[in-house]
Protein backbone atom coordinates (compact mmCIF):
# COMPACT_ATOMS: atom_id res chain seq x y z
CA UNK A 1 0.00 0.00 0.00
CA UNK A 2 1.13 3.72 -0.82
CA UNK A 3 2.83 5.64 1.92
CA UNK A 4 0.43 8.37 3.43
CA UNK A 5 1.30 10.70 6.08
CA UNK A 6 -0.33 10.94 9.54
CA UNK A 7 -4.33 11.50 9.19
CA UNK A 8 -4.43 11.62 5.75
CA UNK A 9 -7.28 13.87 3.65
CA UNK A 10 -9.45 11.80 1.18
CA UNK A 11 -13.23 12.53 -0.06
CA UNK A 12 -15.96 9.90 0.25
CA UNK A 13 -16.33 9.90 -3.30
CA UNK A 14 -18.56 12.52 -5.42
CA UNK A 15 -18.01 16.06 -5.98
CA UNK A 16 -20.26 18.47 -7.66
CA UNK A 17 -21.69 18.40 -11.33
CA UNK A 18 -21.99 21.16 -13.44
CA UNK A 19 -24.90 22.08 -14.86
CA UNK A 20 -23.23 21.62 -18.70
CA UNK A 21 -22.53 17.29 -17.28
CA UNK A 22 -25.87 16.70 -16.00
CA UNK A 23 -27.26 17.84 -19.83
CA UNK A 24 -24.58 15.93 -21.60
CA UNK A 25 -25.75 13.21 -19.27
CA UNK A 26 -29.32 13.13 -19.38
CA UNK A 27 -28.45 13.61 -23.52
CA UNK A 28 -26.27 10.06 -23.28
CA UNK A 29 -29.42 8.01 -21.52
CA UNK A 30 -31.56 9.92 -24.14
CA UNK A 31 -29.94 8.47 -26.78
CA UNK A 32 -28.75 12.18 -28.28
CA UNK A 33 -25.22 11.58 -27.76
CA UNK A 34 -22.65 8.72 -27.87
CA UNK A 35 -20.71 8.00 -24.58
CA UNK A 36 -17.65 8.94 -26.53
CA UNK A 37 -19.40 11.82 -26.89
CA UNK A 38 -19.98 12.57 -23.02
CA UNK A 39 -16.69 11.21 -21.92
CA UNK A 40 -15.37 14.35 -23.59
CA UNK A 41 -17.48 16.05 -21.28
CA UNK A 42 -16.96 14.25 -18.21
CA UNK A 43 -13.32 13.88 -18.94
CA UNK A 44 -12.67 17.66 -18.54
CA UNK A 45 -15.09 18.09 -15.34
CA UNK A 46 -12.81 14.80 -13.99
CA UNK A 47 -9.60 17.00 -14.55
CA UNK A 48 -11.28 20.02 -12.76
CA UNK A 49 -12.39 18.43 -9.55
CA UNK A 50 -8.85 16.64 -9.66
CA UNK A 51 -7.28 20.25 -9.56
CA UNK A 52 -9.92 21.14 -6.91
CA UNK A 53 -8.88 18.36 -4.73
CA UNK A 54 -5.24 18.90 -5.15
CA UNK A 55 -5.98 22.49 -4.50
CA UNK A 56 -7.27 21.64 -1.89
CA UNK A 57 -4.69 19.41 0.35
CA UNK A 58 -6.59 16.17 -0.79
CA UNK A 59 -3.98 13.25 -0.30
CA UNK A 60 -6.52 10.25 -1.76
CA UNK A 61 -8.55 11.71 -4.61
CA UNK A 62 -11.28 10.46 -6.55
CA UNK A 63 -12.61 11.20 -9.61
CA UNK A 64 -15.54 13.41 -8.41
CA UNK A 65 -17.53 10.20 -9.91
CA UNK A 66 -18.70 12.75 -12.62
CA UNK A 67 -19.54 10.40 -15.29
CA UNK A 68 -21.71 8.81 -12.78
CA UNK A 69 -26.12 9.59 -12.41
CA UNK A 70 -25.80 8.54 -8.66
CA UNK A 71 -23.38 6.54 -6.60
CA UNK A 72 -25.20 3.00 -7.97
CA UNK A 73 -27.16 3.69 -11.05
CA UNK A 74 -23.89 3.92 -13.30
CA UNK A 75 -24.09 0.38 -13.05
CA UNK A 76 -26.85 0.31 -15.78
CA UNK A 77 -23.92 0.91 -18.28
CA UNK A 78 -21.42 -1.37 -17.35
CA UNK A 79 -24.09 -4.59 -16.88
CA UNK A 80 -26.53 -6.18 -18.68
CA UNK A 81 -29.84 -7.20 -16.91
CA UNK A 82 -30.39 -3.89 -15.31
CA UNK A 83 -32.93 -0.88 -16.18
CA UNK A 84 -32.54 2.68 -15.10
CA UNK A 85 -36.07 3.09 -13.20
CA UNK A 86 -37.25 6.26 -11.47
CA UNK A 87 -38.65 5.35 -8.30
CA UNK A 88 -42.04 7.22 -10.00
CA UNK A 89 -42.07 4.64 -11.96
CA UNK A 90 -41.41 1.95 -9.57
CA UNK A 91 -44.36 3.14 -8.19
CA UNK A 92 -46.50 1.33 -10.56
CA UNK A 93 -45.68 -1.92 -8.80
CA UNK A 94 -45.73 -0.98 -5.17
CA UNK A 95 -47.94 -2.98 -2.87
CA UNK A 96 -49.44 0.23 -1.13
CA UNK A 97 -48.79 3.27 -3.38
CA UNK A 98 -50.02 6.14 -1.24
CA UNK A 99 -48.19 5.22 1.62
CA UNK A 100 -44.91 5.18 -0.41
CA UNK A 101 -45.56 8.43 -1.98
CA UNK A 102 -46.56 10.08 1.53
CA UNK A 103 -43.32 8.61 3.04
CA UNK A 104 -41.37 10.10 0.05
CA UNK A 105 -43.16 13.67 0.53
CA UNK A 106 -41.77 13.90 4.24
CA UNK A 107 -38.38 12.53 3.38
CA UNK A 108 -38.19 14.90 0.63
CA UNK A 109 -36.87 12.88 -1.57
CA UNK A 110 -37.38 13.58 -5.39
CA UNK A 111 -39.34 10.92 -7.09
CA UNK A 112 -38.93 11.91 -10.43
CA UNK A 113 -35.15 12.40 -9.86
CA UNK A 114 -33.93 9.70 -8.62
CA UNK A 115 -32.76 6.69 -10.62
CA UNK A 116 -32.64 3.25 -9.69
CA UNK A 117 -30.45 0.00 -11.38
CA UNK A 118 -33.45 -2.51 -11.26
CA UNK A 119 -32.47 -6.09 -12.34
CA UNK A 120 -34.88 -7.37 -15.21
CA UNK A 121 -32.69 -10.29 -16.68
CA UNK A 122 -29.73 -12.58 -15.83
CA UNK A 123 -26.82 -9.69 -14.90
CA UNK A 124 -23.75 -10.26 -16.69
CA UNK A 125 -20.51 -7.83 -16.80
CA UNK A 126 -20.39 -5.93 -20.02
CA UNK A 127 -17.42 -4.19 -18.93
CA UNK A 128 -15.53 -3.28 -15.22
CA UNK A 129 -17.52 -0.90 -13.38
CA UNK A 130 -15.19 1.53 -12.58
CA UNK A 131 -12.40 0.36 -14.32
CA UNK A 132 -12.34 3.04 -16.99
CA UNK A 133 -12.97 5.77 -14.09
CA UNK A 134 -9.72 4.48 -12.49
CA UNK A 135 -7.13 4.54 -15.45
CA UNK A 136 -8.31 8.17 -16.46
CA UNK A 137 -7.26 9.13 -13.01
CA UNK A 138 -4.41 7.43 -12.70
CA UNK A 139 -3.49 9.14 -16.22
CA UNK A 140 -4.23 12.36 -14.79
CA UNK A 141 -2.62 12.35 -11.16
CA UNK A 142 -0.01 11.32 -9.51
CA UNK A 143 -1.65 11.17 -5.88
CA UNK A 144 -3.10 8.12 -4.55
CA UNK A 145 -6.94 7.12 -6.06
CA UNK A 146 -9.63 6.09 -3.94
CA UNK A 147 -12.31 4.41 -5.77
CA UNK A 148 -15.84 3.76 -5.00
CA UNK A 149 -18.21 1.44 -5.55
CA UNK A 150 -21.44 0.25 -4.48
CA UNK A 151 -21.27 -2.39 -1.93
CA UNK A 152 -22.53 -5.81 -2.40
CA UNK A 153 -25.38 -5.80 0.00
CA UNK A 154 -26.89 -2.41 -1.50
CA UNK A 155 -26.33 -3.56 -5.15
CA UNK A 156 -28.38 -6.67 -4.38
CA UNK A 157 -31.15 -5.37 -2.41
CA UNK A 158 -31.46 -2.65 -4.02
CA UNK A 159 -31.39 -3.98 -7.51
CA UNK A 160 -34.15 -6.68 -6.44
CA UNK A 161 -37.71 -5.39 -6.90
CA UNK A 162 -40.68 -7.97 -6.94
CA UNK A 163 -42.75 -7.90 -9.57
CA UNK A 164 -39.72 -7.53 -11.93
CA UNK A 165 -36.66 -9.29 -10.67
CA UNK A 166 -38.02 -12.22 -9.10
CA UNK A 167 -39.15 -13.62 -13.04
CA UNK A 168 -35.14 -14.00 -13.35
CA UNK A 169 -33.64 -14.54 -9.67
CA UNK A 170 -36.36 -15.98 -7.32
CA UNK A 171 -35.01 -13.99 -4.63
CA UNK A 172 -32.20 -11.38 -3.33
CA UNK A 173 -30.08 -14.32 -1.66
CA UNK A 174 -29.96 -15.37 -5.73
CA UNK A 175 -29.02 -12.60 -6.95
CA UNK A 176 -26.25 -11.88 -4.49
CA UNK A 177 -24.14 -14.91 -5.97
CA UNK A 178 -23.80 -12.89 -9.33
CA UNK A 179 -22.99 -9.66 -7.77
CA UNK A 180 -20.00 -11.18 -5.47
CA UNK A 181 -18.73 -12.73 -8.22
CA UNK A 182 -19.26 -9.00 -10.34
CA UNK A 183 -17.48 -7.49 -7.47
CA UNK A 184 -14.59 -9.68 -6.61
CA UNK A 185 -13.49 -9.46 -10.39
CA UNK A 186 -14.22 -5.59 -10.05
CA UNK A 187 -11.47 -5.21 -7.11
CA UNK A 188 -8.80 -7.87 -8.44
CA UNK A 189 -8.72 -5.71 -11.24
CA UNK A 190 -8.75 -2.33 -9.64
CA UNK A 191 -5.87 -3.66 -7.32
CA UNK A 192 -3.71 -4.73 -11.06
CA UNK A 193 -4.23 -1.16 -11.94
CA UNK A 194 -2.92 0.08 -8.96
CA UNK A 195 -5.57 2.16 -7.20
CA UNK A 196 -4.82 2.59 -3.47
CA UNK A 197 -8.47 2.15 -1.84
CA UNK A 198 -11.20 1.25 -2.96
CA UNK A 199 -14.21 2.06 -0.90
CA UNK A 200 -17.75 -0.12 -0.87
CA UNK A 201 -20.53 2.07 -0.52
CA UNK A 202 -23.19 0.55 2.07
CA UNK A 203 -25.41 3.38 2.72
CA UNK A 204 -28.45 1.72 3.35
CA UNK A 205 -27.24 -0.38 6.45
CA UNK A 206 -27.99 3.02 8.60
CA UNK A 207 -31.28 3.38 6.83
CA UNK A 208 -32.26 -0.76 7.77
CA UNK A 209 -31.28 0.22 11.80
CA UNK A 210 -32.30 4.03 11.89
CA UNK A 211 -35.17 3.89 9.47
CA UNK A 212 -39.07 3.04 10.74
CA UNK A 213 -39.44 3.15 7.13
CA UNK A 214 -36.41 1.60 5.64
CA UNK A 215 -38.29 -0.78 3.44
CA UNK A 216 -39.95 2.36 1.48
CA UNK A 217 -37.44 5.23 1.36
CA UNK A 218 -35.79 5.59 -1.88
CA UNK A 219 -32.75 3.31 -1.53
CA UNK A 220 -34.77 0.92 -0.35
CA UNK A 221 -37.69 1.45 -2.74
CA UNK A 222 -36.85 -2.32 -3.72
CA UNK A 223 -37.11 -3.60 -0.74
CA UNK A 224 -40.86 -5.06 0.60
CA UNK A 225 -39.39 -7.84 1.56
CA UNK A 226 -37.32 -6.40 4.19
CA UNK A 227 -36.41 -8.95 6.96
CA UNK A 228 -35.43 -8.11 10.56
CA UNK A 229 -32.63 -5.74 10.48
CA UNK A 230 -30.10 -8.64 12.56
CA UNK A 231 -30.99 -10.60 9.46
CA UNK A 232 -30.29 -7.47 7.04
CA UNK A 233 -27.08 -6.53 8.72
CA UNK A 234 -25.85 -10.47 9.04
CA UNK A 235 -26.26 -10.64 5.18
CA UNK A 236 -24.78 -7.62 4.58
CA UNK A 237 -21.17 -8.99 6.62
CA UNK A 238 -21.43 -12.50 4.49
CA UNK A 239 -22.17 -10.64 1.09
CA UNK A 240 -18.72 -8.44 1.55
CA UNK A 241 -16.61 -11.17 3.11
CA UNK A 242 -17.54 -13.42 0.34
CA UNK A 243 -16.86 -10.74 -1.90
CA UNK A 244 -13.19 -10.17 -0.04
CA UNK A 245 -12.35 -13.82 0.75
CA UNK A 246 -8.50 -14.45 -0.19
CA UNK A 247 -8.20 -10.39 -1.39
CA UNK A 248 -5.52 -8.64 0.33
CA UNK A 249 -2.77 -5.96 -0.71
CA UNK A 250 -5.50 -3.23 -1.18
CA UNK A 251 -7.11 -0.64 1.14
CA UNK A 252 -10.84 -1.46 1.43
CA UNK A 253 -13.42 0.20 3.14
CA UNK A 254 -16.93 0.53 3.51
CA UNK A 255 -18.93 3.68 3.71
CA UNK A 256 -22.05 4.40 5.56
CA UNK A 257 -23.97 6.99 5.51
CA UNK A 258 -27.38 8.66 7.16
CA UNK A 259 -28.67 10.27 4.41
CA UNK A 260 -27.48 12.66 1.83
CA UNK A 261 -30.45 13.59 -0.31
CA UNK A 262 -31.60 16.52 1.30
CA UNK A 263 -30.08 19.23 3.30
CA UNK A 264 -32.80 19.56 5.43
CA UNK A 265 -30.91 17.80 8.54
CA UNK A 266 -34.49 16.94 10.46
CA UNK A 267 -35.63 14.52 7.74
CA UNK A 268 -31.91 12.66 7.82
CA UNK A 269 -31.25 9.40 10.05
CA UNK A 270 -30.11 10.01 13.79
CA UNK A 271 -28.43 7.44 15.90
CA UNK A 272 -24.96 6.68 17.34
CA UNK A 273 -23.18 3.65 15.67
CA UNK A 274 -23.61 1.05 18.37
CA UNK A 275 -26.58 -1.06 16.97
CA UNK A 276 -24.04 -1.34 13.72
CA UNK A 277 -20.41 -1.72 15.19
CA UNK A 278 -20.64 -5.31 16.16
CA UNK A 279 -21.26 -6.46 12.36
CA UNK A 280 -19.10 -3.67 10.71
CA UNK A 281 -16.26 -4.83 11.89
CA UNK A 282 -16.70 -8.22 11.26
CA UNK A 283 -16.42 -6.99 8.04
CA UNK A 284 -12.84 -8.14 5.79
CA UNK A 285 -12.41 -4.36 4.93
CA UNK A 286 -9.56 -2.28 6.63
CA UNK A 287 -12.06 1.08 6.91
CA UNK A 288 -15.01 2.26 8.17
CA UNK A 289 -15.70 5.48 6.43
CA UNK A 290 -18.31 7.24 8.39
CA UNK A 291 -20.10 9.97 9.10
CA UNK A 292 -19.35 11.40 12.72
CA UNK A 293 -19.28 15.59 11.79
CA UNK A 294 -23.03 16.07 13.11
CA UNK A 295 -24.65 15.24 16.46
CA UNK A 296 -26.77 12.84 14.63
CA UNK A 297 -24.04 10.72 14.57
CA UNK A 298 -24.23 10.22 18.40
CA UNK A 299 -20.98 9.98 20.84
CA UNK A 300 -17.78 8.97 19.89
CA UNK A 301 -17.68 6.57 23.34
CA UNK A 302 -19.26 3.66 21.31
CA UNK A 303 -16.23 3.33 19.83
CA UNK A 304 -14.28 2.45 22.72
CA UNK A 305 -15.26 -1.75 22.30
CA UNK A 306 -13.86 -1.70 19.18
CA UNK A 307 -10.85 0.34 19.95
CA UNK A 308 -8.03 0.40 16.50
CA UNK A 309 -10.22 -3.00 14.98
CA UNK A 310 -10.41 -0.85 11.80
CA UNK A 311 -9.05 2.14 10.34
CA UNK A 312 -11.92 5.05 10.80
CA UNK A 313 -12.74 7.39 8.06
CA UNK A 314 -13.85 9.74 10.35
CA UNK A 315 -16.28 12.51 8.84
CA UNK A 316 -15.06 15.99 9.66
CA UNK A 317 -17.31 18.57 7.63
CA UNK A 318 -20.75 18.33 6.58
CA UNK A 319 -21.82 18.72 2.89
CA UNK A 320 -25.12 19.60 3.34
CA UNK A 321 -24.28 23.06 4.72
CA UNK A 322 -23.03 26.53 3.88
CA UNK A 323 -21.40 26.76 7.16
CA UNK A 324 -17.58 26.10 7.38
CA UNK A 325 -16.50 24.49 10.10
CA UNK A 326 -13.60 25.69 12.08
CA UNK A 327 -10.08 23.61 12.68
CA UNK A 328 -10.44 23.87 15.75
CA UNK A 329 -14.00 21.70 15.68
CA UNK A 330 -12.32 19.56 13.47
CA UNK A 331 -9.34 18.74 15.63
CA UNK A 332 -11.58 18.50 18.55
CA UNK A 333 -13.73 15.69 17.10
CA UNK A 334 -10.56 13.79 16.21
CA UNK A 335 -8.73 13.83 19.64
CA UNK A 336 -12.05 12.99 20.86
CA UNK A 337 -11.17 9.22 18.65
CA UNK A 338 -7.77 9.46 19.60
CA UNK A 339 -8.70 8.29 22.95
CA UNK A 340 -9.50 4.97 21.34
CA UNK A 341 -7.83 4.86 18.01
CA UNK A 342 -4.16 5.39 17.13
CA UNK A 343 -3.41 7.81 14.97
CA UNK A 344 -2.11 6.27 12.53
CA UNK A 345 -5.44 4.80 12.52
CA UNK A 346 -7.63 7.62 11.55
CA UNK A 347 -8.24 9.29 8.08
CA UNK A 348 -9.91 12.69 7.82
CA UNK A 349 -12.65 13.06 5.18
CA UNK A 350 -16.56 14.85 4.78
CA UNK A 351 -19.56 13.11 6.09
CA UNK A 352 -20.61 12.36 2.37
CA UNK A 353 -20.28 13.08 -1.01
CA UNK A 354 -20.56 16.81 -2.28
CA UNK A 355 -22.98 15.41 -5.64
CA UNK A 356 -24.24 11.71 -4.55
CA UNK A 357 -27.11 12.78 -7.56
CA UNK A 358 -26.34 14.36 -10.18
CA UNK A 359 -29.23 16.58 -10.43
CA UNK A 360 -29.48 17.37 -6.47
CA UNK A 361 -25.95 18.16 -5.90
CA UNK A 362 -25.73 19.41 -1.74
CA UNK A 363 -23.03 22.07 -2.39
CA UNK A 364 -21.53 23.69 -5.35
CA UNK A 365 -17.83 23.12 -6.44
CA UNK A 366 -16.66 26.38 -4.26
CA UNK A 367 -18.19 25.25 -1.13
CA UNK A 368 -16.53 21.54 -1.58
CA UNK A 369 -13.54 23.29 -2.12
CA UNK A 370 -13.69 25.25 1.56
CA UNK A 371 -14.27 22.39 3.53
CA UNK A 372 -11.90 20.41 1.90
CA UNK A 373 -9.11 23.09 2.45
CA UNK A 374 -10.26 23.28 6.33
CA UNK A 375 -10.02 19.94 6.59
CA UNK A 376 -6.70 19.60 5.26
CA UNK A 377 -5.30 22.73 7.66
CA UNK A 378 -6.91 21.02 11.00
CA UNK A 379 -4.91 17.68 9.02
CA UNK A 380 -1.52 19.79 9.05
CA UNK A 381 -2.28 20.93 12.85
CA UNK A 382 -2.68 17.15 13.70
CA UNK A 383 0.43 16.06 12.18
CA UNK A 384 2.48 18.75 14.22
CA UNK A 385 1.26 17.34 17.59
CA UNK A 386 1.16 13.79 16.68
CA UNK A 387 4.26 12.58 14.61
Amino acid sequence: MTDLPLFPVTVVGSMPRSADLVRALRKKEAGEISFEEFNAVADKEVVATLELQIEAGVDIVSDGEQRRDNFYSYVVDKLHGMQLMKVSELLDYAKDRARLEEVLRALDVPAFAIRSPIVIDKLTKKTGLSLDEAAFVKEHCDLPVKVPIPGPYMLTRSAWFEGLSDKVYSSPDALAEDVVAILREEVLALKEMGVDFIQFDEPILSQVVFGEESKETFMCAALPDRRDPTEELEMAVRLMNETMEGITGVRTGVHVCRGNWSRKEEVLLTGNYGPMLPYLVQMNVDQLVLECATPRAGEMEVFKEYANEKEIGLGVVNPRTDELESTGQIVSRVKELLQYFDADKIFLNPDCGFGTFAERNVNDAAGAFKKLKVIAEAAKILRKEYA
